[in-house]
């Protein structure tokens, strides 16, 4: 096959998860139900946050931009799936392949990032409490967050001009449900070596990097949790991290998965089946993880619905039954 400059690219096909017919309107309610269990779950705890005073902290701020990355990365590619399913398409455009591939990158690496982010806050509310509010400071917090973006940004940015670079066969097929850079770099005729070392490295650097940091700090609180003398102050500093490390191993467990999948199978289908948990499972999850075992949001989701003053309601009426 003649390779061809990617400029004169049309568009590509993305062959989803099954091109069985009879599956695709199960496929599109499944994932439509994802999607919207997602954007809402997520959605509920921005606004809970905002709106409630009490969770005006560093650890709640860095949740609210952990669950705005999450609706904007479940965003990135299933409405695109979903269109394509309705319309018994498979087509992408060249620029929209590579929009898409970008921000998948750049919300990804958010995800890490901020995860990180959130263990070294746990690290110094724990570690630190007397000065947490003096060291995690609004000015700090703000400049964590931007730094993020300005890196994914930048990181991002990199890989989607070292696609621009190569040119590209005439087998246009994608055997994945969105534009993902692995599965886009091989359809390339032209080398391909230096984009295959950068994903290696910038996958190593960044995952690594995070990943020793909130392993770090979960040194550092493990260490401090053990010098605290009665079982019940170890119980209250542990609790305040459960849902952050649930959260962690939900995320590294499914990336984990995903790598393996793809490395020990040669179906790419296998791989693109995968990758599900972890592109719309894991952001589907998180509002869950963080409501269900945190007192702080679900007193907040009470407020914002006025199920706590029908709580408290509720308890007085039954309390007066009980003493007349």
């Amino acid at each position: 096959m003649e390779p061809g400059n990617s400029t004169e690219v049309a568009k590509f096909l993305l062959l989803g998860l099954s091109e069985e017919p009879e599956l695709q309107p199960l496929i599109f309610e499944i994932f439509l139900s994802m999607y919207l269990i997602t954007v809402f779950g997520n959605l509920l705890i921005i606004v809970a946050v905002r709106s409630d005073s009490h969770l005006h902290t560093p650890m709640y701020f860095f949740l609210s931009n952990l669950s705005f990355v999450d609706i904007c990365f479940t965003s990135t590619t299933i409405p695109k799936m979903l269109w394509n399913i309705q319309n018994k398409s498979k087509a992408i455009t060249f620029d929209g392949c590579i929009t898409q591939m970008y921000f998948y990158i750049l919300f990804a690496g958010l995800d890490d990032v901020l995860l990180s982010v959130m263990a070294y806050d746990r690290f110094v509310a724990i570690c630190h409490p007397l000065h947490y509010m003096d060291i995690m400071n609004p000015g700090l917090c703000g400049l964590l967050v931007l730094l993020s973006w300005v890196m994914m940004a930048m990181y991002s940015l990199l890989h989607s001009l070292m696609v621009l670079r190569l040119s590209f066969c005439i087998d246009l097929e994608i055997p994945h449900f969105f534009c993902e850079i692995k599965q886009l770099v091989q359809l390339a005729c032209s080398d391909t070596f230096l984009n295959n070392i950068m994903m290696h490295v910038g996958a190593g650097l960044l995952g690594g990097s995070t990943l020793t940091g909130i392993l770090y700090s979960y040194f550092k609180i493990i260490s401090s949790i053990c010098r605290i003398s009665s079982a019940q102050g170890k119980h209250k500093a542990f609790y305040t991290c459960v849902s952050h490390l649930s959260v962690v191993s939900l995320f590294y467990c499914t990336s984990l998965g995903v790598y393996l999948s793809s490395s020990t199978t040669h179906s790419s289908q296998s791989s693109a089946t995968a990758s599900v948990m972890y592109t719309v499972v894991t952001p589907m999850l998180n509002p869950f993880i963080y409501s269900l075992r945190n007192r702080d949001i679900k007193r907040a989701l009470q407020r914002l619905f006025g199920m706590e003053k029908f709580t408290k309601g509720h308890f007085v009426l039954r309390l007066n039954k009980c003493t007349s």
